[in-house]
């Protein structure tokens, strides 16, 4: 029997969103040994890393196995200046070539030297506290003039919905980039930028950091299962359960710890200032200066679900947003949104977060209208940081396109005269960024050009479309019941 090495990629048989069979080409990312019976942690090759997992023997395809390469250098194909430098050839191994192995005293998990990178580089992270993000990305739609007409029906009949289908399979693209990242209208920085949040680092994406290592998390009634790394304690990673207390966010790592926590915890209900409330919904306000620990204990739980986002531990220049959900035992966090206190590029999201349970309720659409709620208090247009993850890309792109629907579909005629609007005054009135709402019509293939001049043609498809879409969505935000007024940050110094 052959052994099967870190590194190795070989087919893995996995079952799809309709319950079938398929055997997508994945690599081994560490192996290890339980009682005697070998597991593979792999990475489903061009699958979004929440679906990886560990797999049993039984479920690989050593046929077509591949093994890495030995030199110490990647080789280089020829390639045109500029490219990106091609992958390393791999060695494929026939079922008639394999060769049983002799050395029993293969490693069994993560290499010492690899674990030891990683104690050294997550205490840096925790001495230092501080974000890191890219610099941010710049539009590709093409820019239009401003002045824009709308027929209300024209005669160029739309085949998109308003709101596509997602994706059978959560894929993301063979680039290498985060997956539709907002159409990525984005450059690719040169350096991660010091001053921004959350946004990823790859410099230390090694093997640890690819790898889930929280198995499950009991937050209150909830059991979530993570789908990325977030650098808790590494000796919290062993647990088969580790529990969070859903008021404070502290971890703990047994339920008997958890229950004697909860005779201390006076909280029950995020720290900070309710500043919303309408029903069982709730948003509260949180300093990340004055609420410092809750703060960093939010950031490692939404890390286990927010794969393009690094450390976060400097919270100071951060505002951060949190919805509830009330019943008698107090409010329980269904998700969050963190911005900067001063953001030079109009940034009003850094990090967006729906937690799993509540996933597919209407909850993200409501956290996004939300923040540009906000927005509209301040008097400015805002956009999340880029890029955004593929649920992020495709909760915004729908939010979008019924806001700006419903803004074209309620325009009124004046004098029998076709409406008129502007995209100026679609972004002043729904407070979204410029830039958002062009793209936002350019995905929608509303813009066409007639007789010499841009319009906004609203086919009946993209109609019904729309008035589908709104059926279904109860839950708004009610801007009476807002209580909020925006601080100048640039007149407190330090925050």
């Amino acid at each position: 029997m052959v052994e099967i090495t870190e590194g190795c990629r070989l087919p893995v048989l996995r079952k799809n969103q309709v319950n079938e069979d398929e055997w997508p080409l994945a690599e081994i990312l560490s192996v290890k040994d339980i009682l005697g019976k070998k597991l593979y942690y792999v990475h489903y090759i061009d699958f979004n890393k929440r679906l990886d997992e560990w797999v049993t023997p039984d479920r690989l395809d050593i046929k077509k196995l591949q093994f890495p390469k030995k030199e110490a250098k990647t080789p280089m194909k020829d390639g045109l200046p500029g490219s990106r430098p091609s992958s390393p050839e791999r060695d494929v191994v026939r079922e008639s070539t394999l060769q049983p192995c002799c050395d029993s005293r293969r490693r069994n998990g993560i290499p010492p030297l690899q674990w030891q990178r990683y104690t050294e580089y997550h205490m840096q992270l925790f001495t230092n506290l501080h974000h890191v993000q890219t610099a941010s990305a710049t539009s590709r739609g093409k820019t239009l003039p401003t002045p824009v007409q709308m027929i209300p029906n024209g005669t160029t009949s739309i085949q998109r919905h308003l709101i596509p289908p997602q994706p059978g399979r959560k894929r993301k693209s063979c680039g290498g980039t985060d997956e539709d990242s907002q159409d990525s209208s984005d450059g690719i920085p040169s350096a991660p930028r010091m001053t921004g949040s959350l946004v990823s680092d790859r410099s230390h994406d090694d093997i640890v950091t690819r790898m889930k290592n929280i198995e499950c998390i009991e937050l209150g009634r909830h059991r979530l299962k993570p789908w990325y790394f977030s650098p808790y304690p590494q000796e919290l990673t062993s647990l088969l359960i580790l529990y969070l207390c859903e008021f404070c966010l502290k971890y703990l790592k047994s339920l008997k710890c958890l229950q004697r926590h909860l005779t201390k915890c006076n909280l029950r209900h995020p720290p900070g200032n309710e500043i919303y409330r309408k029903g069982t919904i709730s948003f509260f306000e949180i300093d990340g200066r004055k609420n410092k620990a809750y703060s960093q204990n939010l950031c490692l739980l939404a890390k286990c679900f927010l794969d393009h986002k690094t450390l976060y531990y400097d919270t100071d220049p951060f505002l951060f947003y949190v919805m509830t959900e009330y019943d008698s035992k107090g409010f329980h966090i269904v998700g969050y949104f963190s911005k900067e206190k001063e953001s030079t590029e109009d940034y009003n999201v850094a990090c967006i977060l729906t937690l799993p349970p509540y996933q597919r309720r209407g909850y993200g659409k409501l956290l996004i209208e939300f923040s540009y709620e906000l927005s509209k208090v301040e008097g400015k247009t805002g956009t999340p940081e880029k890029p955004l993850s593929d649920l992020g890309l495709l909760s915004y792109r729908s939010y979008w396109s019924q806001t700006i629907l419903e803004i074209l579909m309620d325009l009124k005629s004046e004098n029998g005269e076709r409406p008129q609007i502007t995209i100026n005054e679609i972004s002043e009135i729904t407070s979204v960024k410029k830039e958002d709402v062009i793209s936002t019509l350019q995905y929608l293939n509303l813009i066409n050009y007639y007789k010499g001049q841009y319009i906004l043609t609203l086919s009946e498809d993209i109609v019904e479309g729309h008035e589908r879409a709104m059926q279904k969505r109860h839950l708004r935000i009610d801007p009476k019941c807002l209580h909020f007024t925006p601080k100048d940050w640039s007149k407190r110094g330090k925050w």
